[in-house]
């Protein structure tokens, strides 16, 4: 292996590992920001942007807690859902596109390792073997069949000008091409992303992550059992998660600031990252305030408009480009 191609490695794994610990590191304050965002338009003082990672330091301090008659699925989930979230965070191009794992950030294995993750929660709600983790486990397969493939054709329309499904290749074109993103295919196939992040993350109208309505909740009926450093585990996940997608919208329709190859670009990458996903964040907490809470039987309808618009991006890429 010649020195040049060494120091590429290096150059690749330290982006790497920084993207990773900044997207650890910073998803509980993303959720922090999104809950003062709305305290503050709700007229209250919020607990402050800390204070999810303050509950996470207080609940790593705690045993978990494991009901009787559960058995592997109810143990790994906390493990496998972290897992997953932490891979996603390090193949999706959120600060640099140069990453020893581009070769596997394909759009099929993203959207893989997503549903992966969300199919092990809902095998550790069944295995509980009560009627909250049963229903919660119900209704987040049911999202699911409708998230991924949508989010599948709308990244595709995406792809179909660059010729690959490579996450990397697709934010490399546009930055070279950034017009391409006032275009038809990207102007709907981000409607139609956007739709679906604010699903695949539990997020109102889809659901409310405050509610323990047992008619109303999805992702909060599936970690009821959990407690002490499980729960630790899953919140921070889901809070992985959510800045995952966030940045990977952000990525697609905005990829200015992302280093390429070289750390020398990474110092002003991550200031760029974090306030991206700190607007969309606070986009997305504001909006929150001003909508309600869709009925359970009128999701279907919203995630299948999601799905028709990835469509029509899709037609819109072959059509008109």
């Amino acid at each position: 292996m010649t020195t040049t191609t060494t120091s590429a490695l290096i150059a690749t794994l330290l982006a790497t590992a920084a993207q990773v610990v900044v997207v650890a590191a910073g998803a509980p304050l993303l959720v922090g920001v999104m809950r003062q965002v709305r305290a503050r338009l709700e007229g209250r003082a919020g607990a402050g942007v800390m204070q999810p990672w303050r509950d996470l330091r207080k609940l790593l301090r705690r045993q978990p807690a494991t009901p009787a008659g559960t058995g592997w699925a109810f143990r790994l989930a906390p493990l496998l859902l972290m897992g997953t979230s932490l891979v996603l965070a390090a193949v999706i191009p959120l600060l640099s596109t140069a990453s020893p794992l581009d070769p596997v950030a394909d759009l099929f294995a993203v959207v893989g390792l997503l549903a992966l993750g969300t199919v092990v929660l809902a095998l550790a709600a069944l295995d509980t073997g009560t009627a909250f983790g049963g229903m919660g486990a119900s209704r987040a397969i049911t999202i699911l069949a409708l998230v991924e493939p949508t989010i599948l054709v709308a990244v595709l329309a995406l792809s179909a000008r660059v010729g690959s499904t490579n996450l990397a290749a697709i934010v490399t074109a546009t930055l070279h091409d950034p017009l391409q993103v006032v275009s038809p295919a990207s102007l709907l196939a981000a409607a139609a992303l956007t739709i679906v992040v604010v699903a695949e993350t539990g997020r109102l109208p889809v659901d409310n992550p405050a509610t323990h309505l047992e008619l109303t909740m999805i992702h909060e009926a599936m970690v009821l059992e959990y407690a002490g450093t499980d729960l630790a585990l899953l919140e921070w996940a889901s809070s992985i998660r959510l800045t995952v997608l966030l940045g990977l919208l952000a990525s697609l329709f905005a990829p200015w600031g992302i280093a390429g190859t070289s750390l020398a670009a990474l110092p002003l990458a991550i200031p760029a990252f974090l306030v991206k996903v700190a607007v969309l964040g606070a986009g997305l907490g504001v909006a929150e305030v001003f909508i309600a809470k869709l009925r359970l039987f009128r999701v279907p309808e919203l995630l299948a408009g999601s799905f028709v618009l990835a469509l029509l991006a899709v037609a819109s890429s072959f059509f008109l480009a």
